[in-house]
């Protein structure tokens, strides 16, 4: 049999501080499913990672029961430290933005804009569909979006 990718399992977000960005993910439903916060240091990490040293804190979150959804493996860098910052816009190369599927996008909108999320425009229908987007930023600037509709 021939190896295969079966899905995604998660993504990873660094963050500077990671109560902080816990509590922002947290107000956007996602629930903690794996605790490392206490902290872990492997050699073989940072050998994975192609870094001298991984000593890092996290968690996982995911949204819903789903055993199969994707994950964020949201870790904070103890060693090495946190560098540089996330993209300034969103045409910049690479993975730009995480897309949440959203459900009540204007509610959804509303809530968090009164919780102090601050986003980048109101929602926008996208010309010629059904899908309404939105797009914001976590508290390091990692870009986030909001999508309802199917394409």
């Amino acid at each position: 049999m021939e190896p295969e990718i079966q899905r995604i399992f998660h993504f990873n977000i660094n963050c500077t501080n990671l109560e902080r960005s816990m509590a922002f993910y947290e107000l956007l439903g996602f629930k903690v499913i794996m605790d490392f916060r206490e902290g872990m240091k492997s050699q073989e990490m940072a050998d994975a990672f192609g870094l001298p040293v991984a000593d890092v804190r996290g968690v996982h979150l995911r949204v819903g029961d789903n055993e199969e959804a994707t994950r964020i493996d949201l870790l904070e860098f103890v060693a090495p430290p946190p560098q540089g910052h996330p993209y300034a816009a969103l045409n910049y190369t690479g993975v730009a933005r995480v897309c949440l599927k959203t459900k009540g996008i204007w509610k959804v909108y509303e809530n968090l804009k009164a919780k102090g999320v601050k986003f980048l425009s109101e929602p926008k229908r996208l010309p010629g569909t059904e899908v309404t987007i939105v797009c914001f930023k976590d508290p390091d600037g990692t870009f986030l979006e909001l999508l309802e509709g199917d394409f």
